[in-house]
C-alpha cells in the first residue's frame, strides 16, 4: 500500500504557493530597479539608500533592498553589487558645439612646442588640396619651454598654400599663418577692435596672434562647417558625455542656427542628454526670445532656452582678463573689457523683465566688478524675485566684492579644473596678494553661496570626475603639489615668491578646498538650481526625473587618486539606460 501525503501538508504547500502568487501580483510595477547599491541621494538630509525603483522617466521609490524588492517588480532588475549610485552629473558650463568641432579639427592639447604643432599639422594635412583651411585647437604657450606667443612665421614655412587657423586652448586667442591674414585683408593698416588685440611685430605688422574680439577679423572669412558634419560630430560629443556620466549640460552660447539644430534633434526624440542652452549674445536668437515674451521650452525636460550668455572680458592665460591693477608679469597691460557695464545692465534689465537668466563670463577682478555693478543696477529697478543671475568663472575677485555675490544673490558658476590647469603660472600673472582671491571656492562657500561646477569643455577635459577630484584636492592628476618646495621648483611665481608652507600642504592654496559633499552637490543639485530645475533633477528623490549614474568606485570614500580612474558602469537619463560599460 502506497504512503499517502498528509492532507495538512498539501494544504500548507498550497497556502504557501498562493501567498507567493498574491505577494507577487500585489507588487507595484517599475521599469528599472537597482538594488544592493550605495545610493547618495543628495537630498536635503543627504540620505543614503540601498535601492531605487524607477517607472518611466521618474523615481517612484527609494529605500532598503527589502523595502524596494518586496514592493516592486521590474522588467530590468540590476544588482549593483555594492557599487555607488549618484544623481546624474551636471556640467554647468560647457560648449557642446565646441566639443563637436574638436572631432573635425586637429587636437593640439598637450603639445609642448610650436615645432611639434607644425609637425602634427603637416602629418594631418598631407593629402589636403591647396586652399582648404587647416583647423586646430588646444595649443597653450604656457606648456612650452619658451612661454611666449608663437607667430605666423612658424607656420609660413610649412603652409604657404593652405590658410591655417589654430585656436588657443581657452578659445580666446587664435594663431594663423600669413595666407590666412592675406585672405582676410589684414595688414599694417588694420585697426584695433574694441575688446580685442592684434599682436604685431616691431614694424607694426600683425604677427599672427589675434585675441578675443580681434579674432572676428579672421573668423568672418573661415568657411562654415556643414550642418550634417556638425550634427554627426554632436552625436559623438553626446556619446562621450554619456560615457562619462553627464546627464545634463549648460550650453554656454548658441546661435539661432545651433539652437534650431538642437531643437530638431529634440523634436525627433534623438537628444540623449538634457541641455540648458543660453543664447550667444544679443543676436537674432536673443531678439526672438524677447519678442516671444515666453520661456521657450519651459516645460520641456530635454531642451531649454531660458538665458543669454555675455562676455565682459577674456582669459587669464592670454592676458585678456580685465584686472584692476596691471598684470604682474606684464606691467603695461590690465587686460580688456569686451562688453561695457551699461550694455550688460540694459541686457540684464530686458532679461529680468522676461524672466530670463543672464550668464556673464568674467575672469578678472575688474571684469567681475563691472558685472556685479551692472547686475546690481538692473536688479534695483526689477520686480523679479528669483533672477538667479550668474557670473561664469568668477575667477579673480576683488576682496571687497565677495560679499556682494551673496547680497545680490549672484551665482558664481566655476570650473574646478581651471584651477588645477592654471596653477602652474597663475601667480606669475596675478602676484602673491591677488592669487589668494583667485579660484576662491571656500571664500564663496563660507559666505553662504553655492557653486555650480562645470568643465568649460573643450577647454578642459569632459570628464566631470576630474572636476570632482580637482575640487577636493587642488592637485594635478599626479598629486602635485604636495609641498611648498614643489611649487617653488615647478611653478611660475611672481617676484615675491611663496612663504606659507600650509598653503601647499597636499594641494595648491588648500584653504580653498571643497569637501566631497560640496563637490558632489556642485555637480548635481547646485547645477540644477543654477538653471531653475532643482525641483525636477539634481538629487535622487521620489517624483524627480530618473537621471542617475552607477560608478565603479565610491568617490565619497575612496583614496582621492582613485577618483581619477573611476569608471561609469551605467548612465541613466529619463529612466532609460543611455550608456553601459557592460
Amino acid at each position: 500500500m502506497k504512503n499517502k501525503i498528509p492532507f495538512n501538508l498539501i494544504a500548507t504547500i498550497l497556502i504557501f504557493i498562493v501567498s507567493i502568487y498574491l505577494t507577487e501580483t500585489s507588487k507595484k510595477n517599475a521599469s528599472i530597479i537597482i538594488h544592493s547599491a550605495v545610493i547618495y541621494s543628495v537630498d536635503e538630509q543627504n540620505n543614503i539608500y540601498q535601492a531605487i525603483a524607477i517607472r518611466g522617466s521618474r523615481i517612484i521609490a527609494l529605500g532598503t533592498n527589502d523595502e524596494i524588492l518586496s514592493k516592486y517588480n521590474a522588467g530590468n532588475i540590476i544588482d549593483a553589487k555594492g557599487k555607488t549610485l549618484i544623481p546624474g552629473l551636471i556640467d554647468s558650463h560647457a560648449h557642446l558645439f565646441g566639443l563637436a568641432q574638436t572631432f573635425l579639427e586637429v587636437n593640439l592639447v598637450g603639445t609642448t612646442s610650436s615645432k611639434q604643432i607644425v609637425e602634427l599639422l603637416k602629418e594631418s594635412s598631407k593629402n589636403l588640396p591647396d586652399g582648404v583651411w587647416i583647423r586646430g585647437r588646444g595649443w597653450d604657450q604656457n606648456d612650452w619651454s619658451e612661454k611666449k606667443f608663437p607667430t605666423s612665421k612658424e607656420l609660413d614655412n610649412a603652409f604657404d598654400k593652405n590658410p591655417v587657423i589654430l585656436s588657443r586652448i581657452d578659445g580666446h586667442a587664435i594663431w594663423v599663418n600669413s595666407l590666412a591674414m592675406r585672405n582676410a585683408n589684414i595688414s599694417t593698416q588694420t585697426k584695433e577692435i574694441d575688446g580685442g588685440k592684434i599682436y604685431r611685430d616691431a614694424s607694426g605688422n600683425p604677427n599672427g596672434i589675434f585675441v578675443d574680439e580681434a579674432m572676428s577679423l579672421i573668423y568672418k572669412i573661415v568657411p562654415s562647417i556643414s550642418e550634417k558634419e556638425i550634427s554627426n560630430a554632436l552625436q559623438k560629443g553626446f556619446e562621450k558625455c554619456l560615457s562619462l556620466g553627464l546627464t545634463s549640460v549648460h550650453e554656454m552660447g548658441v546661435s539661432e542656427d545651433e539652437f534650431n539644430l538642437l531643437d530638431s534633434l529634440n523634436k525627433n526624440n534623438i537628444l540623449p542628454i538634457r541641455i540648458h542652452a543660453a543664447a550667444s549674445g544679443v543676436g537674432t536668437l536673443w531678439q526672438k526670445m524677447l519678442a516671444s515674451k515666453l520661456l521657450l521650452h519651459e516645460k520641456n525636460e530635454m531642451l531649454a532656452l531660458r538665458s543669454i550668455k555675455l562676455y565682459v572680458d577674456g582669459a587669464l592665460g592670454s592676458r585678456g582678463a580685465a584686472l584692476i591693477e596691471p598684470y604682474t608679469d606684464s606691467p603695461d597691460s590690465r587686460g580688456m573689457v569686451i562688453t561695457k557695464e551699461e550694455e550688460i545692465k540694459l541686457v540684464t534689465q530686458d532679461a529680468l523683465e522676461n524672466n530670463y537668466q543672464v550668464l556673464t563670463h568674467a575672469i578678472g577682478d575688474r571684469g567681475n566688478k563691472i558685472v556685479l555693478n551692472a547686475y546690481e543696477r538692473a536688479l534695483e529697478s526689477s520686480k523679479n524675485i528669483d533672477a538667479r543671475l550668474r557670473i561664469e568663472h568668477a575667477q579673480v575677485i576683488d576682496e571687497n566684492d565677495f560679499e556682494r555675490f551673496k547680497k545680490l544673490k549672484i551665482i558664481p558658476s566655476m570650473q574646478p579644473t581651471h584651477c588645477t590647469s592654471d596653477m602652474y603660472w597663475a601667480q606669475a600673472r596675478l602676484g602673491q596678494k591677488r592669487i589668494r582671491n583667485a579660484y576662491a571656492w571656500r571664500k564663496f562657500l563660507n559666505d553662504g553661496n553655492i557653486i555650480p561646477s562645470g568643465s568649460d569643455f573643450p577647454v578642459e577635459e569632459v570628464n566631470p570626475l576630474f572636476g570632482f577630484y580637482a575640487a577636493i584636492t587642488r592637485q594635478d592628476k599626479n598629486g602635485n603639489p604636495k609641498t611648498i618646495e614643489d611649487v617653488r621648483k615647478n611653478f611660475e611665481l611672481s617676484p615675491e615668491g611663496v612663504e606659507d608652507s600650509l598653503d601647499f600642504n597636499n594641494g595648491w592654496y588648500v584653504k580653498e578646498l571643497m569637501t566631497r559633499q560640496e563637490a558632489l552637490k556642485s555637480f548635481t543639485i547646485w547645477g540644477a538650481y543654477a538653471e531653475k530645475m532643482e525641483k525636477e533633477k539634481g538629487s535622487l528623490e521620489i517624483g524627480k526625473l530618473a537621471d542617475c549614474v552607477l560608478l565603479s568606485e565610491n568617490i565619497m570614500e575612496v583614496q582621492s587618486k582613485k577618483i581619477i580612474d573611476t569608471k561609469i558602469i551605467y548612465t541613466i537619463v529619463n529612466g532609460k539606460i543611455k550608456f553601459s560599460s557592460k
